[in-house]
């Protein structure tokens, strides 16, 4: 059912929205390309939800430009736009029926009854709900109401279709289990998504790319690989997911592997620039990449090694979770998988860690 090119591009260019003078959105750029799932992710008041209400119509830019498919739709009335819309509280009227209100965009648009019906039917059937359509909202549990709201969006065939944390209201499982729909559903439609949410697993989860935004910018833009992997700022590391973080001075460099001097131990890290000797940094290095020496693990790999207390102990399920402390005072987590072949480390215990060069960012 996919076909390439049914998605909108959408360009951002250097696009603002002020409220008495305060920016919501401080100039963001960003090109979303046609068939994309792209996720805005950010914490509350990062801009995220004002630059979708600028897409959507919604909001008008203070400055700057909005193009679908190369036309500038700064001006244009939302209607006009021909966006699909979900939010999280559903927005569902509940005197009308499953049927009807997935009919509603389709009425508007004057399309005949047995043509409604017909797309009404298919639209069920895509989000799982064939059979659904006599039900009132109040019949219907949350995630059930939640597809409605979907398929409303998606009935009338929109090349791009916009995303307000909708699943927001549901549990964890149930969360769960429609991120995986949702991607199913955006393979099979082959349109473009914009997804807003502050949830870093949801964005992980579901998403071609991610704008991670902050203070009414964009601070870095990637698959989730990158941003988990080469975050570009101490911002992006801390967001997404759970990060280290290593002050360090450097002595110099190798190709481009910076090393640095941290805790009295040399560091190595990749390095996109080249800082020079002497300067102050901050490395990263995420918690399930590092190991305690004496276990089972062992690499080829070029490894950075440093002497740690255990100050903390916490069996999490499948993860047992360390703080640890490094001669200096400063802080670390290491996690590994929770085994019976693998050693429990009792509180005050010192030992080595080591982890990989590769898995050593500077940020």
């Amino acid at each position: 059912m996919t076909s390439l090119g049914r998605g909108a591009s959408v360009a951002l260019t250097d696009l603002e929205k002020s409220y008495d003078r305060v920016a919501a959105v401080a100039g963001v750029s960003l090109d979303i390309r046609s068939g994309e799932f792209l996720t805005l992710l950010g914490p509350s008041g990062s801009g995220k939800t004002t630059t979708l209400m600028m897409i959507a119509g919604f909001e008008t830019p203070t400055a700057g430009d909005i193009a679908i498919d190369g036309t500038s739709v700064v001006g244009m009335p939302p209607y006009r736009r021909n966006i699909g819309m979900v939010f999280q509280n559903y927005a569902l009227f509940p005197h009308l029926t499953v049927e009807e209100n997935i009919g509603f965009p389709l009425k508007q648009r004057g399309m005949p009854k047995p043509e409604r019906a017909k797309l009404v039917g298919e639209a069920l059937e895509l989000v799982h709900l064939p059979g659904y359509g006599g039900r009132y909202p109040r019949q219907l549990s949350g995630g059930q109401q939640q597809r409605v709201a979907l398929a409303r969006a998606i009935v009338f065939k929109p090349r791009l279709l916009l995303m307000d944390e909708p699943l927001g209201a549901l549990d964890k499982q149930l969360r769960e289990n429609l991120q995986l729909e949702m991607r199913r559903l955006h393979a099979d439609l082959g349109i473009t998504f914009i997804y807003v949410t502050h949830d870093q697993e949801e964005a992980l989860t579901m998403s071609d790319r991610i704008a991670v935004m902050n203070d009414g910018l964009v601070a870095q833009v990637g698959s989730p690989e990158d941003l988990y992997d080469r975050p570009s700022s101490r911002f992006v590391a801390a967001f997404i997911g759970e990060s280290n973080f290593l002050p360090a001075t450097v002595r110099g460099m190798e190709d481009d592997v910076v090393v640095a001097e941290c805790e009295g131990a040399i560091v190595r890290a990749i390095c996109p620039g080249r800082p020079a000797s002497g300067d102050r940094v901050l490395l990263t290095t995420r918690p399930e990449r590092l190991r305690f020496t004496d276990g089972a693990w062992s690499s080829s790999a070029p490894q950075n090694r440093m002497n740690v207390t255990v100050t903390e102990a916490v069996f999490a399920g499948e993860r047992c979770r360390y703080m640890l402390q490094a001669a200096d005072g400063t802080a670390m987590v290491l996690k590994e998988p929770s085994s019976a072949a693998i050693r429990r480390r009792a509180v005050g215990e010192r030992t080595e860690i080591a982890w990989s060069v590769a898995d050593t960012i500077l940020v």
